[in-house]
């Protein structure tokens, strides 16, 4: 099991070379290209370019995509703080199927003590006046780093478009089971977050995964776009395999709901992670 960085917090060194390996080997942002100017050595890069593996059966951008390119936890970065996500949500005003790179644009809205809130405005990078999505999101500090930690070498992984990409679902380890459950595996390092809890961008890529799955057979057809998300983190996911329990909700004028409940099965099927995902059939 991937080590609780919070366990160095008396060894500076020690702590800072944790987090570089962790930082380094960590799949969510190295796998969609996004960059970070807080925690990232290099020119600043807020941009995140679309390959068809990020988009819907309808073209439209994931929002499992939206939300790891705008985690929106209140700002402060892995340098400043031990972050954990509270509440996410997500709100799809343009699809974004023939957008070629989006850009992050993010506002923080209020630092407490403990606590954070922000937001961002998800646009096309080269039509910075078109609105793609909303998201904004609450977090909290479960800690302090050491002082005098240093920005990292980036250190991105280097994915081509193309046909044959495997979906974000099958890279960052989940399948359906035998049982009809989407779940994701037992925690490893490259989807753990550096206080050794699953990060939240292979929780984004489970949880509209399940949704969509079942909301795309409802319908008998794979044109579903997701319009709105709204994630809630409970507590943190330990152990795994986290299993993925869903409901559907209809309702008027084309539109479903999906309520996705995740579960850390190894830590005595503790709810971690609850998501509620609204959908409408395509043309």
């Amino acid at each position: 099991m991937p080590r609780d960085i919070r366990e160095l917090r008396d060894d500076p060194v020690a702590y800072a070379a944790e987090l570089h390996r962790r930082w380094g080997g960590l799949l969510s942002y190295r796998y969609i290209g996004r960059t970070w100017e807080s925690m990232d050595l290099g020119p600043t890069d807020d941009t995140v370019t679309l390959r068809r593996d990020m988009r819907n059966g309808c073209g439209g951008i994931l929002l499992a995509v939206l939300g790891i390119a705008s985690p929106e936890g209140g700002g402060k970065s892995d340098l400043e703080a031990v972050p954990n996500p509270v509440i996410h949500s997500c709100q799809v005003l343009d699809p974004g199927s023939d957008v070629r790179r989006m850009q992050v644009v993010s506002e923080v809205l209020k630092h407490g003590r403990q606590m954070g809130f922000s937001r961002s405005r998800i646009v096309d990078a080269d039509r910075p006046d078109r609105v793609l999505a909303l998201t904004q999101g609450q977090g909290i500090s479960l800690g302090a780093p050491p002082s005098g930690l240093e920005r990292m070498p980036v250190e991105p992984i280097v994915v081509e478009d193309g046909p044959d990409l495997p979906p974000l679902w099958q890279v960052f380890g989940a399948a359906r089971r035998p049982d009809g459950h989407w779940a994701l595996p037992v925690l490893s390092a490259e989807v753990a977050s550096p206080d050794a809890a699953l990060h939240l961008g292979p929780q984004f890529v489970l949880l509209e995964t399940a949704a969509l799955d079942l909301a795309t057979e409802i319908a008998r057809t794979k044109r579903v776009q997701a319009i709105s998300s709204h994630v809630m983190f409970l507590a943190r996911g330990k152990v795994g395999p986290f299993r993925a329990d869903t409901e559907l909700l209809h309702g008027s004028d084309g539109v479903t709901a999906v309520r996705v409940l995740l579960h850390d099965e190894g830590a005595g099927d503790r709810a971690v992670t609850a998501g509620s995902y609204q959908f409408r059939v395509g043309d």
